[in-house]
């Protein structure tokens, strides 16, 4: 059955994603990290993909996004980059590459703009970085906000539980969210926190907010790609949706494929020259 496809062509902008806010269309987001899926992606109607540092984990099979460096994150930017035609591309900055000093930050901004190609950028954290993220700002990056959960600094919090649920910590994430939103942000992530305050950060701020474990009342969603087409195993979070079960369906195809070589099946005659 064919999915929804995208009655409006045109490439998607920053723009574009404030324009959706305020006609109150949601934004469709999905990770991407390499070009044939990239391809796909976009083909199917999506308005946003991220470039995630989550590559670490499905990519590269490390337990936290930390191990990922600016010359893999331009790798994978430029492959997903390629293979797109609509879609804003995002992508992550990954640990270390803007937490150091707002020079450092600046520069590694600018370079991953200019090797990647990408459309924007995504940093992790409120007032903390706001000094960052107005230089990179300012020097043309268009920039995405993370809050919430962010899994860069797992090793602050020592877990991945839902953020934001008392009363200091919820006035610190709206502080966060609008300060973000008044520096110039084109959007905000929110991770894993409370439904009722992500709907109220959402309504509190002109520009848009991506949930991802943060109920229906943000104005976009995104997923982890290989969670959503069940390709990860053992990874069940309470706001996964699993739309396929690829894990299955690759393992079966795979399989089958084994089987036929090993039985003199494969290649036949017609596939023979």
């Amino acid at each position: 059955m064919a999915g929804y496809l995208a009655s409006d062509m045109r490439k998607v902008t920053t723009h574009r994603f404030i324009e959706m806010k305020q006609k109150g269309e949601k934004i469709s987001m999905l990770t991407s990290y390499d070009y044939t899926t990239a391809q796909i992606v976009d083909g199917s109607g999506i308005d946003g993909i991220l470039v995630g540092d989550s590559a670490s984990n499905v990519m590269a099979g490390n337990t936290t996004t930390l191990p990922m460096t600016v010359d893999q994150m331009i790798y994978h930017a430029r492959s997903v980059m390629r293979g797109v035609k609509r879609a804003l591309v995002v992508c992550d900055m990954p640990f270390g590459s803007y937490q150091v000093d707002v020079v450092d930050g600046v520069k590694n901004a600018v370079r991953i703009m200019k090797e990647s190609g990408c459309d924007a950028l995504k940093l992790e954290g409120g007032v903390e970085i706001l000094d960052t993220i107005r230089r990179i700002l300012d020097a043309g990056i268009p920039v995405m906000g993370h809050l919430g959960l962010t899994p860069q600094s797992i090793n602050k919090f020592g877990t991945y539980s839902v953020r934001a649920k008392d009363e200091v910590e919820a006035a610190k994430l709206m502080s966060d969210a609008k300060a973000l939103a008044d520096a110039g942000c084109f959007a905000v992530v929110l991770e894993k926190v409370p439904a009722k305050l992500a709907a109220e950060v959402s309504e509190a701020i002109d520009v848009p907010t991506i949930g991802i474990g943060a109920g229906n009342g943000t104005d976009g969603q995104i997923l982890v790609i290989d969670d959503m087409l069940g390709k990860t195993q053992g990874f069940s979070p309470r706001f996964l949706r699993r739309y396929a079960d690829l894990n299955n369906i690759m393992t079966s195809a795979i399989g089958r494929y084994v089987e036929d070589v090993k039985n003199c099946d494969f290649p036949n005659e017609k596939e023979s020259y």
